[in-house]
């Protein structure tokens, strides 16, 4: 038995783009052109002069490892909650209905909302924090603002690029339904076999996913050919990809490409995740952007989320 494999990458293939310039508003149509062109091709790109602070990022990593390698029982504390905060064990998500159970486990949290009642939507409320941690919280609320800063800044990037106004993805975000994630990868044993996968091959389900990678590798993305690439870390970037809502909103101008990760290192890897998506009550409808015509029928964002998370999380079909 031996890991599934991947071939090796370049430049050409996912591209790197600077978006200081969209930052500082020096020469934001310059970028929005780069990742109007990355978008359509791959939809994977690789985000350099993003502003997050390296310490952030450091501080970050070491708070997931203080987190993961605790004893499950402490973990169980913050064990996932109906609105999808706190720790996701091993084998708690599964991608496709005949793909072996994800290796990964996670501990996720959102734009804070402190109440809890039935007017939100089921995947907002209050997140959860572990005692035993205590500084894990600062540090995952100060990497959440920032992560989602950038995703703004990129939406922004998006609008321009198809010649609409800065703000037309960003239009409803007082209570978006953003998370992110701290994502630990066990090494993965080769005798496990060329279908097991710390993340099976997928699709990310909402807007945009906005990944700091650490230098152990493992991401594999999908080429148009169906070939399996490596998207390895490159330092001081970030990794970039357009998600199925994002897809469905362009009417597949840009791509949501299938990707998965073998963790065949040896060693353990870290990821830090944001998946943006704005209010649930957003209308994801392709026939509002000119010259775009819709594939699929316009859905909320909040029931396109709460449709794709029963699917691949077992816990929230418990009865």
């Amino acid at each position: 038995m031996a890991y599934a494999t991947a071939q090796e990458t370049d430049a050409t293939q996912i591209p790197v783009v600077d978006i200081t310039a969209l930052r500082t508003g020096d020469n934001p149509d310059a970028v929005a052109e780069a990742l109007h062109a990355a978008s359509q091709h791959l939809g994977f790109i690789y985000i350099s002069g993003h502003g997050i602070p390296e310490a952030l990022i450091q501080s970050a990593r070491q708070q997931a490892l203080n987190f993961f390698h605790q004893p499950d029982t402490e973990k169980e504390h913050v064990k996932i909650s109906p609105q999808h905060r706190g720790w996701l064990k091993p084998g708690a998500a599964k991608m496709a209905d005949k793909a072996k159970a994800d290796l990964k486990e996670s501990f996720i949290w959102g734009h804070p909302i402190e109440r809890n009642d039935e007017s939100l939507h089921p995947l907002q409320g209050p997140n959860q924090w572990p005692l035993s941690n205590p500084e894990l919280a600062d540090v995952a609320m100060e990497y959440f603002h920032e992560a989602h800063r950038v995703a703004f800044e990129l939406m922004k990037g998006f609008a321009l690029g198809l010649g609409l106004c800065d703000n037309f993805f960003l239009q409803q975000i007082s209570a978006p339904l953003s998370r992110a994630s701290f994502v630990y990868y066990p090494p993965q044993p080769e005798h496990s076999g060329e279908d097991q996968f710390g993340v099976a091959p997928h699709t990310d389900f909402g807007v945009l996913t906005v990944l700091c990678q650490d230098s152990t590798g493992g991401l594999q993305v999908e080429d148009r050919q169906g070939r399996w690439i490596h998207a390895p870390p490159i330092d001081g970037t970030l990794v970039v990809n357009v998600g199925d809502l994002l897809s469905r909103w362009t009417g597949g101008a840009y791509k949501s490409t299938p990707h998965r990760v073998v963790n065949a290192s040896g060693q353990e890897r870290i990821s830090l995740v944001l998946a943006f998506d704005p209010d649930a009550d957003t209308w994801i409808d392709a026939n509002t952007i000119p010259g775009i015509e819709a594939k699929e029928e316009p859905i909320s964002c909040g029931d396109y989320l709460q449709w794709r998370f029963a699917k691949a999380f077992a816990y929230r079909n418990r009865t």
